[in-house]
């Protein structure tokens, strides 16, 4: 596929600085790139690649005005690249059809232009969405539903009842709907707490590679709109997940935790269960939250703390050797004046 710069531009709503004529075949890096390609440059420490790539044109913002390469000025340069790569490189599309090694359960209900891979498992009463893709591996449990042209990619298991929205993707290994951590009399009788809820997964929702959510003891573990949740990531029971939220790699909630809208949780973040962490809130990788967090925040560290405080006191880290050291001196000069009898 080659388009001219022209209407690359067209497409994204972008102005051209330079050849409007010359021919894009392929997206690639800014270090990879050459002679017919286009990148882009969203970071600022970026900045000083933009003479000496090797790309014909590149994706710019507003704050690039001058350049010996072509430009493609844009509001949002790693937008207007995602964009070019779903255009140049589009999805294979899967052939319908339900394979005749796939278990398919008495009473469930399959769309129109699903793909069923051998070896999947679709239980009793479950309910297959139009346009859906089942790779090898996957397990439906009774009277899951699963909604139009949701992807689940192989070795994905749904537990009984849970529902799953449209345009959803659960990559390889995602285990939605297991028992939550419940039990009686930990540490010693460990008497097991019935899980009777479900898990609910609303549209636009993509979950990354064997992360695990819980289904709620009651109720329902709840994951909103438009959320996205990384790889190895740990979902308690009866935890929300607000809408278009963040989740990135190896982050834990505990149980009934309720995080807002538009919140993004850094890698391997712990949240203790029973708070609520408001809308818009960032909370910095390895952080421990261990209470409620109010919206807008930015917090760090474990125990977590307002992200500039946090900041401070690792500035100080570095310096405890040698503020120990000062402290012994003057403890030991005290002790010699005392000695003295002068104080």
């Amino acid at each position: 596929m080659k388009m001219k710069l022209r209407d690359i531009a067209e497409l994204l709503n972008g102005t051209i600085i330079g050849d409007d004529t010359v021919m894009i075949g392929a997206v690639r890096g800014i270090d990879e790139a050459g002679q017919g390609d286009i990148t882009f440059i969203a970071n600022p420490k970026y900045k000083n690649k933009l003479e000496i790539t090797g790309a014909s044109a590149v994706l710019v913002s507003p704050a690039v005005r001058e350049s010996v390469k072509n430009l493609v000025v844009v509001p949002d340069p790693y937008k207007a690249f995602a964009c070019l790569l779903g255009l140049f490189y589009p999805e294979e599309q899967e052939v319908p059809g339900v394979s005749e090694k796939a278990f398919i359960g008495e009473t469930a209900e399959i769309g129109a232009d699903a793909a069923i891979y051998p070896g999947v498992y679709v239980g009793r009463g479950a309910r297959i969405g139009k346009e859906v893709t089942l790779y090898p591996g996957v397990y439906i449990g009774n009277d899951v539903e699963i909604g139009d042209e949701s992807t689940l990619y192989p070795n994905v298991t749904v537990y009984r009842k849970c529902t799953i929205g449209r345009r959803v993707v659960l990559h390889a290994g995602v285990v939605v709907g297991g028992d939550g951590f419940g039990f009686t009399d930990p540490g010693r009788e460990n008497g097991k707490v019935p899980q009777t809820g479900i898990v609910q997964i609303d549209d636009d929702v993509e979950v990354g590679a064997n992360t695990t959510i819980d289904r709620g003891t009651l109720g329902k573990t709840w994951i909103k709109r438009g959320a996205k949740i990384d790889n190895l990531v740990q979902i308690a029971h009866n935890v929300v997940i607000g809408e278009y939220s963040i989740v990135v790699a190896q982050v834990g909630i505990s149980g009934s935790t309720k995080v807002g809208n538009s919140v993004i949780i850094g890698g391997q973040a712990g949240i203790v269960g029973h708070i609520e962490i408001g809308d818009g809130v960032m909370i910095a990788a390895r952080s421990g939250i261990h209470e409620d967090v109010s919206s807008g925040q930015i917090v760090s560290g474990a125990p977590h703390m307002p992200h500039q405080k946090w900041l401070r006191v690792q500035g100080c880290v570095a310096q405890l050797p040698e503020m120990r050291r000062r402290l012994k001196s003057l403890e030991e000069k005290i002790e010699a004046l005392e000695k003295q009898g002068e104080i």
